[in-house]
This record gives C-alpha cells, structure tokens and sequence, in this order.
C-alpha cells in the first residue's frame, strides 16, 4: 500500500495551507525483508507546540520510541507470513537493516527470531486492510480485521500476516 502524508501549515497571512504532501520517510520496503515496511509518519515533542511551518522531526529522531510525553506515529506494512516463508532471507542482513530503519525498536525484540518483543510505550494498531494477527504468546492471541484498533499497553507481543 502506497501512504501519502499531508501536513498543514501556515503561511505568511496566518491562513491554513497544505505544506508538506508526499510519502512519509521510511515508507519504501525493506530490502532484506521483502514487503515490510515501517513509515515514520510524525512526531510530537513533549509539549507539542503549533508552528506556522510544523517541524518534519520523524525522520531525524534517534529512536522510533518516544520518550515520555512524545509520541511517535508509524505505519507498518507487514507481508504476508507464506511470501517470507517463499523469500530467501539473511537473518544478519535483515537484522542489521531493521536496527539501521526502525532504531530503538529494534533493541526491544526477543534475541530469538519469534518476534516478540515488548517496549515501555503505549501504542495504538489501526487495521487498514487485509489481517493481522495480534499473538500475545501462550496461546493468547486474536485476528484483527479492517477498522480494528489495538491498544498495546507495554506487553509482550508479536504481530503476524497469515
């Protein structure tokens, strides 16, 4: 899916304009995890501040975490669990490019390869289109359709595309 980011402004008279149209940083896939994709839509600082020309900070943030009282918006594109069983994948490379994108993240992951991991951040999960799975371990885990919205309050968890 291809994600236009739009953010308004204003300009010089004070009247509302659209400045920024485009896709987002990090919107393009991955090339060691073919499909996946993970855009940093925006940031706010702590103390969100309204700016005539608002400040693009998503792209240039250390970490893809927020620290308290930030937040951090990201829209992820995850293949299909057959298509990266069908790829041939190099665990380093794609390891390393993962912690290269989505830094921070990246540290919160089980060392294991299941993909589990758990961050001390509230996060909210918008099902767009097709399915995911939310697996929470230990059998607890539930299918997400279009329109579904999951507040992930700092558990383990692990998403899958069946």
């Amino acid at each position: 899916m291809s994600t236009l980011r739009i953010v308004t402004g204003h300009d010089a008279a004070g009247l509302a304009e659209l400045q920024t149209i485009g896709a987002p940083p990090g919107a393009e896939p991955f090339t060691h995890t073919p499909g996946f994709a993970v855009a940093r839509v925006w940031h706010t600082r702590q103390t969100p501040v309204i700016e005539p020309a608002p400040r693009d900070e998503a792209a240039t943030r250390a970490s893809v975490l927020p620290e308290p009282g930030e937040t951090m918006a990201l829209m992820v594109t995850f293949p299909p669990d057959a298509a990266l069983a069908a790829a041939t994948i190099d665990p380093q490379q794609a390891a390393a490019e993962f912690a290269a994108r989505v830094p921070g993240l990246a540290e919160a992951f089980e060392r294991d390869g299941s993909g589990y991991h758990t961050t001390d951040t509230i996060d909210y999960g918008v099902v767009i289109e097709g399915e995911m799975l939310l697996d929470l371990g230990n059998g607890r885990e539930r299918r997400l359709n279009p329109g579904d919205v999951v507040v992930q309050a700092g558990t383990r968890h692990a998403w899958r595309n069946p």
